[in-house]
């Protein structure tokens, strides 16, 4: 049995005992799975994490986590040992995230006025 590590969206990933935050050690049995579970390390999947041990108990939660960096090592079995190196967000990383989640609304805003705005001269051409 592994540790478990599972995602926002609730999937788990297999993850070796003794693995930290920052030393995630993921044995894939070929590159391409390795990849899978590499794709799944996206922001919005490690918005809100957990760490399991074999037990299935709960020895860690962290919140807004990013992937740092990673690397891949293939063991004489042809396994490939991945170490992802995952860490909390600085304080400036998560006030740009709101800066960029308020740009977006304020795009939004602009558009349905702009939308709004040509509804509204239509009706006024049209008279």
């Amino acid at each position: 049995m592994k540790d478990k590590l599972i995602l926002s969206n609730n999937v788990e990933i297999a993850i070796e005992s003794g693995s930290s935050l920052s030393d995630m050690k993921v044995l894939s049995a070929t590159k391409s799975e390795m990849l899978e579970t590499w794709d799944m390390l996206t922001s919005e999947n490690l918005k809100n994490i957990q760490i399991k041990n074999e037990g299935g108990i709960v020895t860690g939660t962290y919140d807004n986590i990013l992937l740092d960096s990673e690397t891949s090592t293939i063991q004489p079995d042809g396994t490939i040992l991945t170490c992802f190196q995952l860490r909390e967000k600085t304080e400036a990383e998560l006030l740009r995230d709101e800066i960029n989640s308020l740009k977006e609304e304020l795009t939004g805003t602009q558009m349905g006025l702009a939308e709004t705005y040509e509804m509204i001269e239509g009706f006024a051409g049209g008279n």
